[in-house]
């Protein structure tokens, strides 16, 4: 009976054929209950242009849009109803084909729309929910979608980062969630640690067609909202750590701490909005040994 199971499993495989491509993060969305406030952080900060608003499924208030490049973004709802609720809506993946991508999913068992059509952005996008509970959208852009349509404006001079490098989640039990990212999404460990050399609680695994990577933030308890906000954050990419807390800095805004290494040997710099989300900016090449396992990041050499 097994190797008969077994035998089915096998077929199902076969059948869903070759993963399509998951080149890397295409957004985080967000809830918020004071636009200017993110307006001032994300655009006053942080230097991210409004490109357009649009709509999502179950979200009634448009959604503003902050460019951080071609393919990436980041988004807000006007939708939080306290300080208590978690801040992050979902997060979102590119893919090459949307329509292969969820028949792949849908025959190795993930729960999956049963078709697609394109959305309210002119694009092919589908969600899931990973074993953690996280919003998973997969998106395929499109030359007719709203985002080409707006290629080439909103990417000015005042970004301080132009490439969202990874989103971070919190996690209860990595096991359940690395076998859904790594095994069936196909997303590769990249570097896995601690604040101690003896467990691991922060484990990344990067897109299988792309440098991007999530971030598993794990931590049994019910975390706070403040918690949250530290966990479920975005880390931007620069080659420049000390002229990007310069920038803050004449910006008006004050990190919390000065720019450290961090335990993966990787310079670091802390900063929060309003809503207590975090934002880092990373030197992706590390300047010291990391700690705790190997760095298999193959970008960073």
């Amino acid at each position: 009976m097994r190797a008969l199971a077994l035998g089915v499993w096998a077929a199902l495989l076969l059948a869903a054929g070759p993963r399509p491509a998951i080149n890397g993060i295409a957004h985080i969305v967000l809830r918020t209950d004071d636009m200017a406030a993110v307006r001032q952080f994300y655009t006053g900060v942080l230097g991210y242009e409004e490109v357009f608003s649009h709509s999502r499924h179950g979200i009634a208030a448009p959604l503003v849009v902050f460019k951080v490049n071609e393919r990436q973004y980041i988004e807000f709802a006007p939708a939080l109803k306290n300080e208590a609720e978690d801040k992050m809506i979902q997060i979102g993946f590119e893919t090459g084909n949307a329509r292969e991508l969820r028949a792949y999913l849908a025959a190795r068992g993930v729960a999956a729309p049963a078709r697609i059509e394109p959305d309210a952005d002119g694009n092919l996008s589908f969600r899931v929910t990973d074993p953690e509970g996280h919003k998973v959208e997969f998106v395929e852009y499109r030359k007719s979608g709203l985002h080409a349509k707006h290629r080439g404006r909103a990417l000015g001079q005042g970004r301080l980062s132009d490439h969202m490098m990874h989103v971070g989640v919190h996690v209860k039990d990595p096991g359940p969630q690395a076998a859904f990212y790594r095994d069936v999404l196909g997303f590769r460990l990249q570097w896995q640690g601690g604040p101690r050399d003896d467990r691991f609680d922060w484990m990344s695994y990067m897109t299988p067609d792309g440098g991007d990577w999530i971030e598993f933030m794990i931590s049994p308890p019910e975390p706070t909202a403040q918690q949250l906000g530290v966990w479920h954050h975005i880390c931007l990419e620069t080659l420049d750590i000390q002229s990007v807390h310069r920038a803050v800095l004449a910006r008006g805004h004050t990190p919390r701490r000065e720019p450290a290494i961090a335990r993966d040997g990787r310079w670091l710099l802390h900063l929060f909005d309003k809503h207590n989300t975090r934002t880092e900016f990373m030197v992706r090449k590390p300047v010291e040994k990391p700690c705790c396992s190997p760095n298999l990041d193959p970008y960073a050499r």
